[in-house]
């Protein structure tokens, strides 16, 4: 297994791995000892993985949610028939592209805010592994990624001594909102109240900022003031210095670390246009142990 620098980010393409196969146990220690080194990591393959492939790789990596975590209201049957992937298309339960008014594809564009998956969640995500099954004709918008760890190492001294002990509240209909989408129903509300988190922690050994569009508030803060210092730390964070952006090209596997970076997508032509990407999510603790 062979990890190259994509350019001078802190990406890399990993060859000498095949996902649909069944790793050994030093094989998985490897690549988790690339993805601490390079946060973000592109398997590329000549055909997607099937979903079957794509949940068994990622269960190697570590636990896996089997179930829905929030509800959207009216929203239809899956398509994809499998709990563990999310699906990040722009296809509704029939295959086609979903209607303008859908309430999950608002929900979906709020995703190109910079956000890290699951941080509305007590039990985080890790690693997250998005596969890309049909791509826009022209290959489509890259998925961009910005360096947490990098961010607060650049940060001010004074900054980090203000941040060290601050904690954060995150909530997925905040995001949402925040990205276009119409206000949480009761319903919504009531299947995934947010979560709290401290804005620095470690990872790897190494202290990152943990912010995203998740973040509401800054507890114990007056709104006004938690807001703009949220806002300001996201922006220092997304700055050209911390971003690779990854372009796309169909059974690319991209494996990123949400305790280490954030990332967004980015617009496309989504009526008109079909994006089916897929994503498994990896978490901090066994979902039917921690729920």
């Amino acid at each position: 297994m062979i990890a190259g620098q994509i350019g001078k980010s802190f990406a890399a393409e990993v060859y000498g791995i095949d996902l649909w196969q069944k790793l050994a146990p030093d094989d998985i220690q490897e690549l988790k000892t690339i993805l601490d080194r390079y946060p973000v990591a592109v398997v590329r393959h000549d055909t997607p993985l099937t979903d079957e492939e794509h949940i068994s790789f990622s269960r190697l990596l570590g636990p896996v949610e089997s179930k829905p975590v929030l509800t959207t209201s009216g929203s239809g049957k899956n398509r994809i028939p499998h709990f563990e992937i999310i699906d990040q298309s722009n296809l509704d339960e029939t295959g086609g592209i979903y209607a303008d008014d859908d309430r999950r594809l608002a929900f979906k564009r709020a995703n190109r805010l910079w956000h890290t998956d699951m941080s509305f969640h007590s039990n985080r995500a890790t690693w997250s592994l998005l596969s890309a099954h049909a791509l826009p004709s022209d290959g489509g918008p890259p998925t961009e990624f910005a360096n947490m760890r990098a961010a607060y190492k650049a940060l001010p001294e004074d900054m980090k001594r203000k941040i060290g002990r601050l904690t954060a509240e995150h909530s997925y209909w905040y995001s949402r909102v925040a990205g276009g989408g119409p206000p949480a129903t009761a319903e919504e509300l009531a299947s995934r109240p947010p979560a709290r988190h401290p804005l620095v922690h470690e990872r790897g050994g190494r202290k990152a900022l943990y912010v995203a569009s998740h973040a509401s508030h800054i507890v114990e803060w007056p709104e006004e003031d938690g807001r703009a210092l949220l806002d300001e730390l996201m922006a220092f964070a997304t700055q050209p210095q911390f971003i690779y952006a990854h372009q796309w090209q169909v059974g690319d596997v991209v494996i990123w670390d949400n305790l280490a970076t954030m990332h967004r997508a980015r617009p496309f032509d989504d009526r008109n246009q079909i994006r089916d990407v897929r994503r498994t999510t990896c978490r901090e603790a066994d979902p039917a142990e921690a729920s």
